[in-house]
């Protein structure tokens, strides 16, 4: 492990007031730490929590994200305080405040390398956009949801995008109109996270393990992939731009090192300085505006 990065982790984490951080043997975590409040976000931890995206972002050494929180409850969402001085906020600070939320959602999503979040107890409002925009979610039994805005006569809006994306708009229009809460198992049916154990930690080992042995640019190219495709349209573009990717890749240093370790009948030996940004470097499809999210 490259030591500069070790310490440069573990002094950014000594930094942090509501959230912690750490990276061993490629994997990364993000721990909300405020679990007096149940991790309510306020603009402090939302600042704390894109420092720590960014910065992981362009760690080497770190391959795996994975996202949790200290105490009972991920979130709660909002905290009480924060919205007091949101109430009192004119129109142009609540747009700046909103804005860092919105920039928080949107570096989880487009983070290049794979994310995990673990979730036990309460996940209300915007940690249900944390969840949603990570690649992976695991929830305990007692875990519960909620989209609570409405009842304060507020919207979903900066999270609606990733929520939406993940339960679909028919289920999205009911929970975030009802407010009412969901359990696990609804949340496991509405895609909202894809497992539900009560050891967290021991339900995302294989998944780790699993994604450490996978080529760095290849899972990066997926996430960029993806993107472009949320619209679903199949049309000519779609096609010209899929056919890129995979020749693309295809004849990329990671590419060619997969490929002759599978015939060759070895494990690859992945570079450890891979593009991570490649994929939207030379995203010619996003580049044209066609797709692009």
């Amino acid at each position: 492990m490259n030591n500069s990065v070790t310490m440069d982790t573990a002094l950014l984490s000594q930094q942090l007031q509501y959230v912690s951080c750490e990276l061993d043997g490629g994997v990364a975590q993000m721990v909300l730490n405020r679990a007096d409040k149940h991790n309510a976000f306020d603009e402090v931890m939302i600042s704390e929590m894109i420092t720590v995206l960014e910065h992981f972002a362009l760690s080497p050494e770190c391959r795996v994200l994975v996202l949790k929180a200290n105490g009972k409850n991920f979130s709660a969402g909002a905290d009480l305080n924060w919205m007091r001085k949101q109430a009192k906020m004119d129109f142009s600070q609540n747009l700046n405040d909103a804005n860092e939320l919105a920039k928080l959602m949107s570096v989880l999503d487009k983070f290049p390398k794979p994310t995990i979040t673990l979730v036990q107890g309460a996940a209300f409002g915007g940690a249900l956009g944390l969840i949603c925009c990570s690649d992976i979610a695991i929830a305990n039994e007692r875990a519960s949801f909620c989209l609570s805005e409405v009842k304060l006569g507020l919207i979903p809006a900066v999270i609606s995008p990733y929520v939406t994306r993940a339960m679909g708009q028919r289920a999205a229009r009911r929970y975030m109109m009802t407010a009412e809460r969901f359990d696990a198992q609804k949340a496991l049916e509405l895609q909202v996270i894809h497992e539900i154990n009560d050891d967290l930690d021991a339900a995302a080992e294989p998944i780790i393990n699993a994604l450490l042995s996978n080529s760095p640019q290849g899972m990066a190219w997926v996430k960029s992939l993806l993107s472009t495709l949320e619209d679903g349209v199949i049309d000519q573009s779609t096609l010209e731009h899929t056919s890129e990717r995979i020749a693309r890749i295809r004849v990329s240093d990671e590419g060619q090192e997969g490929l002759n370790a599978f015939f060759e009948k070895r494990a690859p030996q992945w570079p450890t300085t891979t593009d991570f940004h490649a994929a939207t470097n030379n995203n010619d499809h996003n580049a044209s505006g066609q797709g692009a999210k």
